[in-house]
């Protein structure tokens, strides 16, 4: 049963990627790379099931938060083309103090 949930997430795998060489904007393309992320999440989790190391159950905590924290720096660099700003320079309003 889990094997066929593994052969399903891999088939998933490469439709996302699929989407992530044609997408035809940068947003589609952003979105499937997340979804690659996530699914190979899932992948670990179910391949420490199988394997009965639970202990891979971390591992997958720990990509899970490196895709989160890499789509939003990704984001923001295309959005601000420099990940160094605040938002600040970028037409939001400053208080005088």
């Amino acid at each position: 049963m889990f094997v066929a949930a593994a052969a399903a997430l891999i088939v998933a795998i490469l439709l996302g990627l699929v989407r992530a060489l044609v997408g035809p904007t940068i947003y589609d393309r952003i979105l499937a790379g997340n979804m690659i992320g996530t699914l190979t999440v899932i992948l670990i989790a179910v391949h420490g099931f199988l394997a009965g190391r639970p202990e891979f159950l971390d591992i997958a905590l720990v990509y899970a938060l490196i895709n989160f924290i890499g789509t939003i720096a990704i984001l923001k660099y295309f959005r601000f083309k420099d990940l160094g700003h605040s938002g600040a320079d970028h037409g939001e309003a400053k208080e005088d103090m």
